[in-house]
């Protein structure tokens, strides 16, 4: 008999959907999965078996079990097909009668006591069962949350191979299950560290506010103790707060890279990501042999740091180029080719030279000259044109250290970016794009008028300081960030000097 049972696959951070067909023919006992299935799935043979014999079920070495993964072209992973392969058996034995299975998507993995356990990605696959229209999925218990997210679809928690089979007969109910999206944003999840903690540093607060403002690249040069790292901590403090459709994108990539929270349904706060200096280009930006999301797509809307950024192989920090400008990341295997988003603002940090004081009235640099020019070297051209403001982070003084008066705190920032990002949203709204820095060539003529002073200034900035096309574009857009923050529709001469002053690493006394 022939059984058919519909479930899900993850393709990139997408969901697609799988057609599970299982025939069983009375002959010698075999059991063959095709269609291109992984290691994990080849194994799940044995899972399947034992999980049928503890569920008080009957696997019968009468049958030629043929378990087909359609579309039978594409690679599949994982062990989320258990529970349908085991349904399908049930069904093709006679062992279950299902009417209704058409209506259902089916994912699950199995213990050997018939226990069902949580999989990686559910989010995508509900997503990918409402784009076919499909309206039920019978899912893990411990992923039930996350599939609910997704308006439109009916989630249906299992914990058991017993009460799936049960279910899906119609001799026992599952209740639905259904969630709040409004109560989970409602809920104040996040403890993000407060500018206002931070003593002094005000125009280096100034440069992080008009970044998070306009979505734009940072790069902080300072000597060490002068709190780079601690300004970078505290960026999820002033950053808007996530949309639904965001939330969701990034909770997809978290959810198939198996690093959601089992407590949380949604991810409401954005990422900080962090990564140490010995990371690999694949770690940074994705790959392998089964291609996954590297740290810039986990920073997918949120913060990625990059602490010491000389640090990083050159290799590694060139790999990062194509990700900055197109806010993508395309992985080509010989067998699939697959794209993940990495929509991130980039906070780095770096010391002006190898020691570290070159800029410390303090203490005495040791560098030479050349040790100077071959530490900045390693951060190359094409990567400094793709970062929007650099800033000079000087020694904190002791009066700033002790002073009562902290000087900008993350509410009121925030409050600012919040404004410049609605401004932002009302401009774009027919672009496809949310900020200032997204902005393309024909958007920054649109949208980045000058006035006559501002730009003699640009003029003599590019004819002086030798900026590049890129550079120009940065500080165009940086302007308009300035302009929304100060709530004005004309980029003045004010707004492109202090976006000239951001590029600190193009002017000559850098280049030594």
């Amino acid at each position: 008999m022939l059984a058919s049972v519909k479930s899900g696959g993850i393709l990139g951070i997408d969901g697609y959907i799988i057609d599970v067909e299982v025939d069983a023919f009375p002959s010698l006992p075999l059991f063959n999965i095709v269609g291109l299935p992984d290691s994990a799935i080849k194994e799940s043979k044995e899972r399947v078996r034992t999980a049928i014999v503890n569920s008080e079920f009957v696997f019968s070495d009468s049958y030629r079990l043929t378990v087909n993964l359609a579309p039978a072209d594409i690679k599949k992973e994982g062990a989320s097909l258990d529970l349908p392969i085991a349904i399908g058996i049930l069904m093709a034995t006679r062992q279950i009668q299902v009417k209704f299975l058409q209506d259902y998507i089916v994912i699950g993995e199995l213990s050997l006591d018939g226990s069902i356990r949580p999989i990686k990605g559910s989010i995508s696959i509900a997503l990918a069962a409402k784009t076919a229209g499909i309206k039920k999925i019978l899912i893990p218990e411990a992923n039930a949350s996350e599939a609910a997210v997704v308006e439109g679809i009916e989630v249906y928690p299992v914990n058991t191979l017993v009460e799936a089979a049960r279910f899906l007969a119609q001799e026992s109910l599952v209740n639905r299950y259904e969630i709040d999206i409004k109560e989970i944003f409602s809920k104040d999840s996040s403890d993000c560290a407060d500018f206002g903690e931070v003593g002094g540093q005000e125009h280096v607060k100034r440069a992080l506010e008009v970044a998070a403002a306009g979505g734009h690249n940072v790069l902080m040069i300072g000597p060490p103790g002068s709190g780079k790292t601690m300004l970078a901590k505290r960026m999820p403090s002033i950053l808007p707060d996530f949309v639904l459709t965001e939330a969701i994108e990034t909770t997809k990539i978290y959810s198939i890279m198996g690093m959601l929270p089992r407590e949380k349904a949604l991810l409401t706060t954005r990422p900080f990501r962090a990564p140490h200096h010995t990371i690999s280009d694949a770690g940074l930006v994705g790959g392998g042999h089964i291609p996954k999301p590297g740290e810039v797509s986990l920073s997918h809307n949120g913060v990625l740091f990059l602490d010491e950024l000389p640090e990083f192989p050159r290799r590694v920090l060139e790999s990062m180029r194509q990700p900055l400008e197109d806010e993508m990341v395309t992985i080509s295997r010989a067998s699939e080719r697959v794209s993940f988003p990495a929509s991130f603002m980039l906070i780095s940090a770096m010391n002006p030279c190898p020691c570290g004081y070159l800029t410390d009235s303090t203490k005495e640099c040791t560098c030479t000259s050349i040790q100077i020019q071959r530490y900045l070297a390693k951060i190359s051209g094409p990567l400094l044109d793709r970062i929007d403001i650099h800033i000079d982070v000087p020694k904190v003084k002791y009066d700033d250290l002790a002073g009562q008066n902290q000087g900008r705190c993350s509410a009121d920032m925030r409050q600012r970016i919040t404004n410049a990002r609605k401004i932002q949203l009302e401009r774009f709204k027919s672009n496809g794009i949310y900020t200032n820095s997204q902005m393309k060539a024909r958007h920054i003529k649109k949208y980045c008028q000058v006035n006559e002073k501002g730009q003699e200034m640009l003029r003599n900035a590019i004819d002086k300081l030798g900026f590049s096309a890129r550079a120009y574009d940065r500080i165009l857009k940086v302007s308009r960030t300035l302009a929304d923050l100060d709530g004005g529709s004309t980029i003045s001469e004010s707004h492109v000097s202090e976006a000239i002053q951001y590029r600190s690493l193009d002017r000559e006394w850098w280049k030594m």
